[in-house]
């Protein structure tokens, strides 16, 4: 006697997660998202990797007196700048940007404090460059042609002068001036070059030859932030906004 089948037994049920059909392997998904990452932090790397390179080859005091002395004996336009940027580069300055009343003219704050500004100011000071004068007599011949960023009505002698913006004006009307390029052959000893940096302010700095077997190189003499004067290879670490030759080579 033959036994009967339902239906409902001839089917066997699975119980588990559906079968998926395998996928085809990305081969080029990972390296190319690996290859953006390594470009954006090679981008944005940039200047701390050349600021720790140049803190790790640490210029000598020794370097600086050579250079100075190579500098003192030349011939070029920039070289006695140069020269007197790399002799403030030993100096111990404790970062101070703020508002002081000085005398006019050949004010200055005090020795051990300042930025920026201050050693650029300082260095053509050393060669016999009031750049507070300077400014002074310019703003007051023609005061609204300067940026109108300080709500100042007039000009002031104990800051315009110390102000980025304010140099870089006074050196487009006054000084020989460069196109800003990222080509070491285009910048010499005695520049003076202008940044905007990433907090849209503004910097400047003056061009000097690297220590030992890198003279040949522009290195910049400047002071970023409290970590005081420094000599190190930045120069295109920065977007540049200005470059110039002061005294302007055509007004010798």
């Amino acid at each position: 006697m033959s036994r009967k089948h339902s239906g409902f037994y001839d089917t066997i049920e699975y119980i588990g997660p559906r079968p998926q059909k395998p996928k085809r392997p990305n081969i080029f998904g990972g390296w190319v998202i690996l290859v953006i990452a390594l470009g954006i932090g090679f981008w944005f790397g940039r200047p701390m990797l050349s600021s720790l390179m140049a803190a790790g080859e640490k210029p000598s005091i020794e370097q600086a007196e050579m250079l100075i002395s190579s500098l003192r004996e030349s011939n070029q336009p920039g070289a006695t700048l140069a020269a007197a940027a790399l002799g403030r580069s030993r100096d111990r300055i404790t970062f101070d940007a703020d508002y002081r009343r000085i005398e006019y003219p050949g004010g200055d704050v005090a020795p051990d404090r300042g930025y920026a500004p201050d050693v650029v100011i300082r260095s053509l000071r050393d060669i016999g460059i009031d750049l507070q004068q300077e400014v002074h007599d310019d703003m007051a011949a023609d005061f609204r042609r300067y940026p109108d960023l300080w709500d100042a009505k007039e000009p002031d002698p104990n800051i315009d002068h110390r102000r980025v913006a304010n140099l870089q004006r006074f050196f487009e009307r006054k000084a020989q001036v460069l196109t800003p390029s990222r080509e070491a052959a285009d910048y010499e000893f005695g520049d003076i070059v202008v940044w905007s940096l990433a907090t849209a302010e503004k910097h400047i700095g003056i061009v000097v030859p690297g220590p030992g077997t890198r003279a040949d190189e522009p290195w910049v003499v400047h002071m970023l932030d409290e970590k005081g004067m420094k000599w190190e290879n930045i120069l295109f670490d920065f977007k540049i906004e200005g470059h110039f030759r002061y005294p302007s080579e055509s007004a010798e």
